[in-house]
């Protein structure tokens, strides 16, 4: 089987062939630091979590690097609110970021560039640029010189042709109302580095003190960090234009390579029927999303319920769909420890029990194949899930039979194979669950304890200590078991 892999550039799915054989070069383009995470975010960052995790796990060696924009107007504009600092905003929302993203377990990148550590990679490379004429300086700033790219507008499909050029400079390109424009030589043009301005950050350049422009950040960062040219640059499909041009057409005239050679970009997360963004005021936090209760995998879930390119809408019935399903998954998740000294798998002694990294499963069983033939097509996560939830339902079955008649016919190591592979490849797709408190002996106990319970409720009944009898019922009722009193001191009991 071979992955592909859906290739804005070239509006098709593409079969994945790294530039070095077993080895993957991934830039991710993170977020801009004035605010905290929403929804919108967190499906970009558990999509490209998940594509790296399945690189991994197909073979290759990946080196992921995902940059945070620490130099923005809107990052100045919230310091100025507050009466604050650029830096003291941009490390607040930093370290909520990696708060967030523990919570949602994402996997920490194996870098993290910022445009105020990048400086020198930027100044150079505007610096190259104007050498080859394709930037030129105008009154302390330097501006791109657009129409020199020929290949602008490759990525988005996009003329320049059949831009409009509205009031105040505005263009597609630089998506704002331009009060710089006057400076420029073509209104399509864009910053590069802007003149300082007074009581804002500057640093020292060639075209006197100032600070970068937003687009050119990003290019200087994956230069610097993965090299001239890189296996996947992804971001979300709001980034396609300008910044993704804008970034190819900063760099490929300077090294002559492409900048990336598979651009993959998610869609977006909708409230009725808009994108879900801080500037409409319609975004969920999430931190405010988990807070309220929601479990973090029932999050993930619910990103992964739609293909990544395509839209999703957010609604608290899908949420609440999603929490409901991930029970559904934490209980096959789960089924080892509850069930693993019945089926006499657990060594005590073993630490290892249950780590994914420990465990050896059949690549080439039906499941395994399956799970994988939809992830080789494009990531397709929705196909990916539906093979976790048909193993978890299975084992849910077999947790009943175990629950309620002590054993199953169904082989203890095939059961442990069943089990181990559901927990390896939902954590290809970063879904795990945690062992808590809760053991074998008290999640789901086998009949032999519960019929010796019984027993102990009926002497704490007839010794008149009834509290003691009822938290032994409530015990049992919080694990599934009903007990049901029949006439001359009988209890019978089921699942619930």
């Amino acid at each position: 089987m071979t992955l592909k892999l859906y290739n804005t550039l070239t509006r098709c799915k593409q079969t994945f062939v790294p530039l070095e054989p077993g080895h993957v070069k991934m830039y991710y383009c993170g977020v801009t630091v004035y605010d905290y995470c929403h929804l919108g975010h967190a499906r970009a960052c558990i999509i490209w979590d998940i594509a790296r995790r399945y690189l991994s796990w197909r073979g290759y060696t990946v080196r992921y690097v995902q940059n945070f924009t620490d130099i923005d107007d809107k990052i100045l504009n919230r310091a100025k609110a507050e009466g604050s600092s650029m830096q003291a905003v941009s490390e607040r929302f930093i370290q909520a970021y990696f708060e967030d993203m523990a919570r949602l377990n994402v996997m920490e990148a194996d870098e993290y560039p910022r445009a105020t550590h990048t400086l020198d990679g930027i100044k150079r490379l505007i610096h190259d640029l104007e050498q080859k004429g394709y930037a030129y300086p105008a009154s302390g700033d330097v501006y791109y010189s657009v129409r020199a790219f020929h290949n602008y507008g490759q990525l988005s499909g996009r003329k320049l042709e059949d831009m409009q050029v509205g009031a105040g400079g505005r263009t597609e390109v630089t998506d704002t109302d331009d009060p710089e424009a006057p400076k420029k030589k073509d209104p399509f043009d864009f910053a590069l580095w802007k003149a300082a301005k007074p009581g804002e950050p500057a640093w020292d350049s060639a075209w006197g003190a100032g600070r970068p422009g937003w687009h050119i950040e990003c290019s200087a960062m994956v230069r610097d960090r993965l090299g001239d040219t890189i296996d996947i640059h992804a971001g979300g499909n709001d980034l396609i234009f300008p910044h993704h041009e804008n970034e190819i057409a900063q760099s490929e005239p300077v090294t002559g390579k492409p900048l990336a050679n598979y651009w993959l970009h998610n869609g977006m997360v909708n409230v009725a029927g808009q994108k879900m963004s801080k500037s409409l005021g319609n975004f969920t936090t999430i931190r405010n999303l988990l807070d309220s209760g929601l479990n973090p995998m029932a999050l993930r879930l619910f990103i992964l319920q739609a293909h990544y390119r395509k839209p999703i809408d957010f609604t608290d019935e899908a949420i609440a769909s999603s929490q409901n399903s991930w029970e559904t998954l934490k209980e096959g998740l789960l089924f080892g420890y509850k069930f693993g000294h019945s089926l006499g798998w657990i060594d005590t002694k073993d630490s290892s029990f249950g780590d994914p990294a420990a465990m050896r499963i059949d690549a080439d069983s039906e499941l395994v194949q399956r799970f994988q033939t939809a992830m080789d097509d494009d990531l397709n996560t929705s196909g990916g899930v539906a093979v976790l939830f048909e193993m978890a339902k299975e084992l849910r079955k077999t947790g009943n039979i175990l629950t309620h008649a002590g054993k199953t016919d169904t082989d203890s190591q095939s059961l442990r194979q069943q089990w181990q592979t559901l927990v390896v490849l939902a954590q290809v797709l970063g879904l795990e669950a945690k062992q808590t408190e809760e053991t074998p002996s008290t999640t789901s106990p086998v009949p032999e304890k519960i019929e010796a319970l019984i027993e102990q409720r009926a002497a704490e009944k007839k010794a008149k200590n009834f509290a003691a009898a009822d938290r032994i019922r409530d015990q049992l009722k919080a694990q599934g078991i009903v007990l049901v009193d029949k006439p001359g001191g009988l209890t019978e009991w089921h699942l619930e």
